[in-house]
């Protein structure tokens, strides 16, 4: 069997092992189902029980009050932008925080919907980093606040939430989701694509508070409408059942395995460290994109000093295991991507690779 490598893709990502291995079991026949969990009716028995506990695992991970659904659609975190503003917008003003290039695709589909009025941009700063409460000029008469927790493209991750006051704040959580403990309770709308942090593609997430669920005007199209997502428990159509049961094996994997958000903050946190340490010690042959508070937990940014050079350590980082280290075609550069189930030898073995090329080209 071929050598897995450490699969460092900013999305899809990698997947947990013990997944994937449970995936592989289970592939032809799904226990107790006479057939593959791809192959059963959404309607059945068998495939609600795994609805079912995927939805109870989010609710358990992040101790999600009973005024909260968790709901599953397609169309990834992209169609989740549409849909904010046919729910939400309908003309009216609604703030968004420009902190990069996500945030941008965010805004440019809200304003086939109303105003998508920017309360705070980092374009003149490179987008290195995420604002505080005080640099954001909020409306306090706004539809609501649309933030994005972490932007993937450019390495950078709120950690502390804008504070909004009574104007509803709204999430694109794709890339840091269920990667550490979050207050839910600041959030009337968390989304997020599954397909870093909780399963395949094909599938977002999407966190919705009851009170936002009575904002949605009749009329809209169906499979964009969150209230009939609602009301149909994400049955309305056939979903990605595949998706989901991924989603339900992760999430159970996060509980099981890796304590929670606490401890896969914590784990987090040692792999980003790992890696920031080797860019910060390095006297200058690698640069980080982000300034240090804003420094991603699931997104290294950097360059090489000595951009000549970025071509050969990426041939030769993959060559030596160490995949998909290639900086978004937009910005270029090296993005290490290590969600969840980036294992800590993958970064230390990326760390000591960055090491060993810098002493042969240093």
């Amino acid at each position: 069997m071929e050598q897995r490598a450490f699969n460092f893709s900013a999305g899809p990502a990698g997947l947990p092992l013990p997944v994937l291995e449970k995936i592989q079991r289970d592939l032809l026949v799904y226990p107790g189902a006479g057939a593959s969990v791809m192959e059963i009716s959404h309607r059945s028995k068998t495939f609600a029980a795994i609805h079912e506990q995927a939805k109870s695992n989010i609710k358990q991970l992040l101790n999600l009050p009973d005024n909260y659904h968790v709901l599953f659609a397609q169309g990834g975190a992209t169609m989740q932008f549409t849909m904010i503003g046919m729910n939400f917008l309908q003309g009216k003003s609604a703030d968004y925080i420009d902190c990069g290039a996500w945030a941008k695709k965010a805004i440019e589909e809200a304003k086939k919907f109303g105003t998508a009025r920017v309360c705070w941009t980092g374009k003149a700063e490179n987008y290195k980093r995420m604002p505080k409460t005080p640099d954001l000029d909020l409306d306090a008469n706004a539809a609501f606040v649309h933030m994005t927790s972490n932007e993937t493209i450019q390495g950078i991750e709120f950690f502390d939430e804008p504070e909004t006051g009574s104007v509803p704040l709204i999430a694109d959580a794709s890339s840091d989701f269920l990667s550490r403990p979050i207050d839910i309770s600041k959030y009337a709308l968390l989304y997020a694509g599954a397909q870093k942090n909780v399963g395949p593609s094909g599938v977002a997430v999407a966190i919705i508070r009851d009170d936002m669920l009575e904002r949605v005007p009749a009329g809209l199209p169906s499979l964009l409408d969150y209230r009939l997502l609602q009301e149909n428990d994400s049955l309305y159509n056939t979903p990605p059942c595949f998706a989901i049961y991924v989603v339900a094996l992760t999430t159970q994997w996060l509980l099981d395995e890796m304590g929670g958000l606490a401890g896969i903050e914590a784990h987090n946190r040692k792999k980003a460290a790992i890696l920031y340490d080797a860019i910060d010690q390095s006297g200058g042959f690698y640069v980080g994109h982000a300034e240090r508070d804003s420094r991603s937990l699931m997104n290294v940014t950097f360059v090489l000093a000595n951009k000549d050079l970025e071509g050969e350590f990426i041939a030769q980082a993959k060559a030596a295991g160490l995949d998909e280290l290639k900086g978004h075609r937009s910005v270029g550069g090296c993005r290490a991507s290590i969600y969840n189930a980036m294992p800590l030898a993958g970064c230390e073995a990326l760390a000591q690779f960055m090491r060993d090329f810098q002493q042969k080209h240093g």
